[in-house]
């Protein structure tokens, strides 16, 4: 029995399987429906689709970096409840996608989604069994990559993660100072999220944003109001410096010792290396960061399983 694009359509809506997923039942129903529907439950698929309109924002950060191969990865893997972060082989499967990420480098997600998981089963396929075995809807969010010296961090059980990559000769690359310089920079980074690395990394929008708001502080200000122009203007440019000390990561008074700056510890560390390093880049996931939470009555859950 032959079927159409809008038969597939149909099944996507009935079951909220994936388009390939619902042609493949299709074909093997050879056009039949309701046999396709039995194939995607028995696969298990049509369950786990069920579950993927339920939120997810609880779950894991992971980062991971091959010094060998000088890559590193960072991904955030979403689950419904924070109970599931501590399933073991749900950590390992977030572990096992960072892995996947720095090896085989995918474009996006989707991508990722089709990337090989073990050979047998695609990053998708897998994912989707965990959604069976665990019971939660699960989402993989977001991942970021980079090539180079790599050093990652990930604080409090995965709920923030950090990947710093470093512009480093080749005697500062191989040294422990690198390492050290590293997780000191990423542990800095989850504890004040900066915006920026430095001034140069600021666009010029948001300086002039934030001109204008420091303008209209100082003009509501009765002891200012009515001071001139050219006298508002350098407490606005005086005052910016206070932002790029706030907002951008080399600018800041290091978290160890306030006396210097991010910027020259790392050049400190450069030096006790032997060699050239400087921060390149940095990426912070922050688990569940602007997705809306799951809300859970307890009492009526208990309730709602009593009737």
């Amino acid at each position: 029995m032959a079927f159409t694009a809008k038969d597939v359509q149909a099944l996507r809506e009935k079951t909220g399987v994936g388009m390939m997923d619902c042609k493949k039942a299709l074909t093997q129903a050879d056009g039949d429906m309701e046999k396709a529907v039995d194939i995607l439950r028995e696969k298990g698929l049509a369950a786990a689709a069920k579950k993927s309109s339920r939120i997810a924002a609880e779950g894991l950060v992971y980062a991971y970096v091959d010094r060998d191969k000088k890559v590193g990865a960072m991904v955030e893997v979403n689950s419904e409840t924070d109970f599931v972060a501590k399933n073991a082989d749900f950590q390992s499967f977030v572990q096992k996608i960072a892995e996947i990420v720095a090896d085989k480098n995918p474009a996006d997600i989707d991508a990722l989604l089709e990337t090989s998981y073990d050979g047998n089963l695609s990053v998708a396929d897998a994912l989707r069994e965990k959604i069976l075995v665990i019971g939660e809807n699960l989402s993989i969010r977001r991942f970021a990559r980079y090539e180079g010296d790599a050093v990652a961090y990930v604080h409090g059980g995965g709920r923030i993660g950090v990947l710093v990559r470093f512009d480093a000769d080749s005697a500062a690359a191989a040294s422990s100072e690198l390492q050290e310089c590293g997780k000191d920079v990423a542990m800095q980074i989850a504890a004040l999220n900066a915006a920026y690395l430095d001034k140069n990394s600021v666009p010029e929008e948001d300086i002039n944003k934030e001109k204008e708001i420091l303008i209209a502080q100082i003009k509501n200000d009765p002891k200012n109001a009515n001071k001139p122009e050219q006298i508002i203007q350098k407490m606005v440019n005086g005052r910016i410096g206070k932002f790029y000390e706030t907002n951008c990561l080399l600018n800041q008074a290091f978290v160890k010792n306030g006396d210097i700056t991010v910027e020259q510890y790392v050049s400190e560390m450069s030096k006790k290396a032997g060699g050239a390093m400087k921060i390149a880049e940095y990426v912070r996931f922050e688990k569940g960061e602007g997705l809306q939470k799951r809300e859970d009555n307890f009492a009526d859950e208990v309730a709602g399983m009593i009737k």
